[in-house]
């Protein structure tokens, strides 16, 4: 009987060795091999608050894992399963447990993109925003003051206080969060940037330098000519002479514009940013500058010209005399056809 029994316990730790030792080759298969994943990878999403055992029994549903259990058990094994942070994950193929693992707990989510342009007004950037399928929209029946006081810049004017750039963001980021990113952004460049600023400029604040800024933003076409551009606003300023640019006028002139600037808009348009018809600066930005503009305000190029006039594919002639100027105005504006509206400031 005795002898029975020591063969039945036998058998029974036998079976037992073998089945664990089945396991364990199961266990160090899965943890080797990638996962079930092809072509340019899948998307996972870990909601707040779900259990592991949760994920991993809905990752064995969807044929990414083979067996549910063999995640859980790496996970415990790891200590990982408590550490698993929600959101939007892209997997890769050949991906393994353990990396899966691995860039769960550390947060790895999936990025989004959105590029703010340079020379966008804030209605523009908002609209990007809205549009964005990714940003939690949460300013939408907000107007432009409302949304200022939401940022914590209550009474700040929004024009031109956002960097233009491209940021990358994970899926549910609030549009606010969004702004106050890019506000932040505008303001550590803009404040190294004055701090390493030209010596004698006609700007006495980082605000102005941004309101000229983003005047040299909407005037350039071709980027190599901003620093000339900003030269020749620089020396306006300097002598005391009106800026007469065209985009302060458009940007005043908000939905009255219909694309066609006017004679009459230069000379009877009485709203403060009419360059033609007030000195100095406008009041505000009336877009928004990118790095390269704010570097031109606060590092303009020498020389001699007060003028420039586009020649019709984004470059300018530039001028030192107001004669020089109005030639240059019939030849690639008018064509020869009528003089030009421009007058000495």
């Amino acid at each position: 009987m005795r002898r029975l029994l020591f063969r039945f316990l036998g058998l029974t730790i036998l079976i037992a060795g073998l089945f664990a030792g089945w396991q364990l080759m199961r266990y160090q298969n899965f943890v080797e091999a990638p996962l079930n994943i092809e072509g340019e990878g899948t998307d996972i999403e870990v909601a707040p608050g779900t259990p592991f055992s949760i994920l991993a029994a809905r990752l064995e549903e969807r044929g990414i894992i083979s067996d549910d259990r063999l995640l859980v058990w790496l996970a415990r094994f790891e200590g990982v399963a408590g550490d698993i942070k929600a959101g939007e994950y892209h997997v890769e193929p050949d991906t393994r447990p353990l990396q899966l693992l691995q860039q769960m707990v550390k947060g790895r989510v999936k990025q989004y993109s959105l590029t703010l342009v340079e020379g966008w007004t804030f209605a523009q950037v908002l609209d990007a925003i809205r549009g964005n399928p990714y940003l939690e929209n949460t300013l939408a029946d907000l107007d432009h003051e409302a949304i200022m006081e939401r940022l914590g810049l209550a009474g700040e004017h929004p024009e031109g206080q956002f960097l233009s750039d491209s940021y990358r963001f994970p899926r549910g980021t609030r549009d606010v969060d969004f702004l106050r990113r890019a506000h932040r952004a505008m303001q550590s460049y803009l404040e190294a940037a004055w701090e390493k600023r030209d010596e004698d400029l006609p700007l006495q604040t980082p605000y102005e330098a941004l309101i000229l800024a983003s005047i040299i933003e909407k005037e350039t076409g071709v980027p190599e000519e901003r620093p000339a551009i900003a030269g020749v606003f620089v020396r306006r300023l300097n002598r005391g002479m009106r800026l007469q640019t065209d985009p302060t006028i458009i940007y005043g002139l908000g939905e009255e514009f219909d694309g066609n600037l006017r004679r009459v808009h230069l000379r009877d348009s009485d709203n403060p940013y009419n360059t033609y018809r007030h000195s100095g600066l406008p009041p505000t930005p009336i877009a928004m500058p990118g790095r390269e503009a704010i570097d031109a305000a606060l590092h303009p190029a020498d020389g001699k010209s007060l003028y420039f006039v586009s020649r019709g594919d984004g470059s300018h002639v530039f001028s030192a005399t107001l004669e020089e100027h109005n030639q240059a105005v019939i030849k690639y504006q008018l064509k020869g056809r009528a003089r030009p509206f421009s007058s000495s400031p």
